[in-house]
This record gives structure tokens, sequence and C-alpha cells, in this order.
């Protein structure tokens, strides 16, 4: 059996592309996985990685020790995993990384929730819309709104967020309803990611360039700032879920809403997640899925 020895911090160090950051998804010391790795390299007689100051890579031997020893890896993980599922005993730390108010509104209750039943299971939400890297940040999913450019990544898609625009009583009342996009040239608009919205214009989608006195790339902010009477917002349905109920602001243009985007859970391309990763976003799908926000 000691030839395995070394094997999973090599992969380990393989997958992350250096020693620390492998000691941290394994949870052990940096020089637990150096001394381990040397320790593989001297008993199969080769080097398996080059090393430098500030890069660790694979030899060509390497290379094609990991492709051989990361099967290995993968099948105790989920062996080890399909015991711990039939016992569903979740433990370890869920890092989600998550930003925007469907994801504090949403996402985090749902979470909280799956952690409420899981109590060996911590849970780390990181409200950050920064694009992390999740090998080096150890994150096990993320949730993003929108397009998705990174096509590294695997994506399964949370929800679709259609539009709504929306005014206080009191901004309406003094400036005006507007009838058509193109009146919001004549209207102090609320901006948040962009200056351009789209909308459904018989039938096409067109872009009208809007401006205003507010902006903020959080829709919290938009929505108070909206409530104070500042201007006209259009954001995702659920952000202002609360204030049409409350008649603190009022829908307009809803003819010509546009379609929106969604909101996706996207995680590294990799062939083995963690049960907990797994369950988690599973969980997520199921709950909020069939969601009132469309």
């Amino acid at each position: 059996m000691e030839s395995f020895e070394g094997i999973v911090e090599f992969v380990a160090v393989a997958e992350r592309g250096g020693f620390s950051s492998a000691a941290r998804q394994l949870g052990c010391s940096t020089s637990h996985v150096s001394r381990q790795v040397a320790r593989l390299e001297e008993r199969i007689g080769c080097a398996l990685l080059a090393r430098s100051t500030r890069l660790v890579s694979l030899t060509e031997n390497g290379s094609a020790y990991y492709q051989q020893c990361k099967e290995l890896v993968v099948g105790l993980q989920q062996a080890n995993e399909q015991v711990n599922q039939q016992q569903f005993n979740l433990n370890g730390t869920l890092r989600v990384s998550a930003a925007g108010g469907f994801a504090e509104q949403f996402v985090a209750p749902v979470l909280m929730v799956f952690a409420q039943q899981h109590p060996e299971l911590t849970v780390d939400i990181d409200f950050n819309s920064r694009m992390v890297n999740f090998v080096e940040d150890g994150i096990d999913f993320a949730v993003r709104y929108g397009e998705l450019t990174d096509s590294s990544l695997i994506a399964r898609k949370l929800v679709s967020r259609p539009m709504m625009a929306v005014a206080s009583p009191d901004y309406l009342k003094q400036y005006g309803e507007p009838k058509h996009p193109n009146h919001l040239k004549n209207h102090s608009c609320i901006l948040s990611n962009n200056d351009h919205w789209f909308f459904n214009i018989d039938g096409i989608q067109e872009s009208i360039k809007v401006s205003g006195r507010w902006r903020s790339n959080n829709s919290n902010a938009v929505v108070e700032a909206c409530e104070q009477g500042l201007g006209i917002a259009y954001l995702p349905k659920s952000t202002f879920n609360d204030a049409i109920e409350s008649d603190r602001l009022v829908a307009v243009l809803e003819p010509f809403w546009g379609k929106g985007a969604s909101s996706w859970i996207v995680y590294q391309n990799r062939q083995f997640l963690p049960l907990r990763a797994r369950l988690a976003i599973d969980y997520l799908i199921e709950h909020i899925s069939g969601w009132g926000g469309s």
C-alpha cells in the first residue's frame, strides 16, 4: 500500500497548479503535500513536477502519470462519497460565489435550508461580482446572471428572469408616465450595469439609450432610489416583488418588457464535483426552478 502514498497529493498539485492551493483543497499543510510528492517521485525514480519560484508544472513523465492517477483518485473519491451519500451525512465546507439581490433574496435562503438539513456542513457564501478563479479561490460553484463567456465552465440554468420597468407613484405624478420606450429620453432613468436598455418593440428587441442621475450596481440601492422618486428603473421582475406588492412602485411600459436573461449555476469543468456541491446544486435547481419570478 506504500506505493499509493502521495498520489492524492500529486493529483491535487497537478490540478491546482501549486502546492499551497493543493494543501488548501486537501486541508493539510503545504509542507506535508511537498513531502508526500517528493517521496512519490523518489519511489518511482523520476521527476513528476517541474518546480520554479512562481510556477509548478508537470514534466512529460508527470503528465502521463497524472492521466493514470487521476482516474484512481476520482474512483476513490466517488467510492468514499457513495458511502457518505448512503449515510447522507454531508460535511466539509461548501464554498459558493454569488452576487446581487437575487442571490441575497432567493439563493441564500435556499442554501440556509440546505445547511439546516446537514448539520455537519459549513456553507461559505461570497457575495462578490468579481470573476472568480475556481481553483485558486477554492469555489465549488458560482451563481451568475446574464450571458456567460467562459466556455471552460459547466453551466446549468437556474431560472429565467424576464424584465420589468417601474417607477414610484410620486415620480409618475410629477413627470408623467412613458407610453413607449422612446419616451425614456425625456425621463430620468436609474442605471445599474449599463445605459442601454433592451425592449421588445414590434416583435424586435431594440436597444434604447437612457440617462439619469443615479447609478448603482447594487439592485437594492436601485430599488430604494426608485422608491425615492429618482427615476425609472428596469431590472428583472423579481427585484421589485416586494415594492410592487406594497404599491411603493408601479409597473410601466409593460407591453415592451424584454425577456431578460437567466441566472446560472457555473462550476469548473472537471470530472468530479464533491458530493456536497452536487447535492447543493440539485437542491437549488429543484427549489428555485418553479419560483414565481417569471
